[in-house]
């Protein structure tokens, strides 16, 4: 569960970002999108900690 959780996270994180940058272009959309697969690596990680 602990590798599982964070690669879930980062999948989940990178669409959402992808998804709120891409009407603004694809740069937007590629910064957001790694912005949004680190926050979810990390959230995904304290879950997987605290279910443990």
């Amino acid at each position: 569960m602990l590798k599982l959780f964070p690669l879930g996270g980062a999948m989940l994180g990178g669409y959402v970002g992808w998804f709120l940058g891409d009407r603004f272009g694809f740069g937007v959309a590629f910064v957001l999108s790694s912005i949004g697969s680190l926050v979810g690596v990390y959230l995904g990680w304290k879950l997987a900690l605290r279910l443990k």
